[in-house]
């Protein structure tokens, strides 16, 4: 799926209960980038802004404080990180599940996401694991960007739906973080 489109998954798959979304990105030889790559979900109201700093999924806080959202710890298959959403456990007041890379700070100076070769984001069926939606290439245009949106899993009428985003942030998490509403 290219950037901006989006699927219905539980008006495709009725009775859907549950979801995990793996984000793949290969960084070839450089160990530095690819070691210090983050992938969070980011969980929003209406508005799209985070409810607190406990709705921040990522590797300090591997679930969401409802723990409807939580990173898995080993990866299956090709993913280099995974995110498993249970569809039922998700509070009325979560809007959008937001899943962002970003570089995280510090020792990664002079690192951006320009730097690799591929990154991609998958929605799988938490109960068969077979793939439901896959993005198109989404480093293919980066250049200095530090942070990414990669895509959204939001309701709308009722239903799941899922988008590819490709947003791309030149500053990195803090930005992600301002838009998004998370406090740092």
């Amino acid at each position: 799926m290219r950037r901006g489109a989006n699927v219905g998954l539980t008006r495709e798959i009725p009775g859907l209960r549950g979801v995990v979304i793996g984000v793949r990105f290969v960084a070839g030889a450089e160990r530095t980038l690819a070691d210090n790559l983050v992938v969070a979900a980011i969980l929003c109201d209406a508005t799209t802004k985070a409810l607190s700093d406990r709705h921040f999924v990522f590797f300090n806080q591997l679930t969401s404080s409802d723990l409807s959202v939580r990173q898995l710890e080993q990866v299956l298959g090709a993913d280099s990180e995974q995110i498993e959403v249970d569809l039922d456990r998700v509070p009325p007041e979560v809007s959008r599940i937001v899943v962002v890379l970003y570089i995280n700070e510090g020792a990664v100076q002079r690192r951006s996401l320009g730097q690799l070769r591929s990154c991609s984001v998958r929605v799988l069926n938490l109960d068969d694991n077979v793939e439901l939606v896959r993005s198109e290439d989404l480093a293919a245009g980066l250049t200095q960007e530090t942070g990414l949106a990669l895509g959204e899993l939001y309701r709308h009428n009722r239903e799941w739906k899922f988008k590819v985003l490709g947003d791309a942030y030149a500053g990195g998490i803090a930005q992600i973080a301002a838009d998004y509403g998370v406090p740092l």
